[in-house]
């Protein structure tokens, strides 16, 4: 045991100290950050891989604003994978492997193939991949026979308006004008089917130009996977589907386990960006990054929901970890991501400032409109469920999952929860606590002087405060 014992600080221990700022507006500062080494974000908000909090709608409208989700892993593969094929295929700016129908399928398949992947049109092909017609939702709206067959119903071939293949997003925009149309495929030589490009994600380019895409104009999403069991078939498997960045989802992840996965999804995925954690120490950073990780996150026991520091008595005051992991990450040029403790958006601006990239958020998002689950009213009251993925119900699930057979089992004296199960109150869309998030960290930019968060690190100043100074800090001497 060592004999200094140091002293360590959160997020409310601590204020920024204001700079002299000649920033006219917050809407002049730059949120953008990186996330990964080769992923950059248009804010830096990262939604938490958890079963309550993330699965495709989240991650849309996070990725539409500017952030990011990461798909929990409390799913089969296949789900995982179809959970971020939604999100790649929401919008694109060509969609180059569309959802097809043949021309013998029924109206009733048709049916099943627009609602399960949440579209309003198939293109319609033979056996040889050759356009022969189109169906839309308008099409079979009033057809209530579902055994016809797509042939009599679609839009045929010879009344369709296509483009050639390398077709230009400028030059589609001005043919779907043109023709009045919504939805133009592209065809190669022969005719076959080559790629669809939409009016309504021509649209989404212009209403949301700050998202975050990959080249193709995909929005960016990431997916969690383990550190034991199929987390290298999962691991292939989602980079297969389009996914953005794997996160090694552990909760200790200065551990054996957790390095020995991410040097052999390198081995298996060289190219693969991979964020690794969790982790509260310089020590345990340096370890995951040369084991090659992209990004780390830290955070051991800061999460609302969290009880890891209470049954284990181990982890580290959330702003005190943030700093020691920056240190030792920026000796390697990797990003550090702050995981767990932010209760409102001054800690965001907190986190930042002391030199985390990014920030994973959870507590604050479980509950809006977005997240997994359903709303329920309690005293009058809506709430939705959230779950820490270290509890009781996440980890008989998990345990389901990763050793078939375990069911059988009656003997539940090693489940040793480190988190809780509980309610949040609904807290409606996403976006307006983004707008909360994002305008606050806006706000102590401007109040520090800093046009980006380069420049907000760089001009920070932390004062340690009193409890007396917490609560002058919050609303006072009035009713609210």
């Amino acid at each position: 045991m060592e004999g200094f014992i140091r002293q360590g600080l959160t997020y409310d221990d601590v204020l920024l100290v204001p700079r002299y700022s000649d920033i006219r507006s917050r809407k002049d500062v730059d949120t953008s950050a990186q996330l990964t080494k080769h992923i950059r974000l248009g804010v830096p908000i990262v939604s938490a891989n958890m079963d309550t909090v993330t699965e495709s709608e989240m991650a849309i409208t996070l990725a539409r604003r500017g952030g990011i989700g990461i798909i929990h892993r409390f799913n089969t593969i296949e789900q995982q994978v179809n959970q971020v094929r939604q999100v790649k295929r929401s919008e694109s700016f060509i969609i180059e492997n569309p959802y097809t129908i043949e021309p013998e399928s029924t109206v009733g398949h048709a049916r099943e193939l627009l609602d399960d992947h949440h579209i309003t049109g198939l293109p319609v092909v033979d056996d040889h991949c050759r356009l022969v017609g189109l169906l839309s939702s308008r099409d079979i709206l009033f057809v209530h026979d579902d055994s016809k067959v797509v042939s009599e119903v679609m839009t045929p071939r010879d009344r369709l308006v296509t483009a050639p293949t390398g077709t230009t997003i400028s030059e589609a925009e001005e043919i779907l004008q043109t023709h009045k149309v919504e939805k133009l495929p592209l065809i190669d030589s022969d005719d076959r089917l080559a790629g669809l490009i939409t009016l309504r994600d021509i649209l989404k380019r212009t209403m949301n130009p700050e998202s975050s895409k990959d080249r193709k104009g995909r929005l960016y999403v990431g997916a969690a996977i383990g550190v034991v069991g199929d987390y290298i078939e999962r691991a292939i498997e989602l980079i297969n589907a389009g996914c953005d960045v794997l996160v090694l989802d552990i909760a200790h992840g200065h551990s054996q386990n957790a390095i020995s996965a991410a040097r052999n999804i390198k081995l298996r995925l060289s190219n693969v960006e991979l964020i690794a954690g969790n982790v509260a120490t310089a020590d345990g950073t340096r370890d995951l990054i040369e084991a090659g990780a992209d990004a780390v996150k830290v955070g051991v026991g800061p999460g609302s929901i969290c009880i890891t520091r209470v049954v284990t008595g181990v982890g580290v005051p959330q702003l005190t970890a943030v700093m020691d992991c920056v240190r030792e990450a920026d000796r390697y040029g990797v990003p550090i991501i702050a995981d767990g403790g932010i209760r409102q958006s001054g800690d965001v601006s907190k986190a930042l400032a002391a030199g985390a990239s990014t920030v994973m958020i959870g507590n604050m998002l479980a509950g809006t409109r977005e997240s997994p689950g359903v709303v329920v009213v309690k005293n009058g009251r809506r709430f939705k469920a959230s779950r820490g993925m270290a509890s009781t119900g996440a980890t008989l699930e998990r345990r389901r999952r990763e050793k078939p057979g375990w069911e059988g089992e009656t003997d539940l004296t090693d489940v040793v929860p480190e988190g809780v199960e509980g309610m949040v109150p609904f807290k409606g869309d996403v976006s307006e606590v983004l707008v909360q998030l994002v305008g606050g960290l806006r706000s102590g930019m401007s109040y520090l002087g800093a046009r980006n968060l380069n420049d907000f690190r760089e001009r920070a100043i932390f004062m340690q405060i009193t409890g007396a100074g917490v609560s002058e800090s919050e609303p006072h001497d009035i009713e609210l």
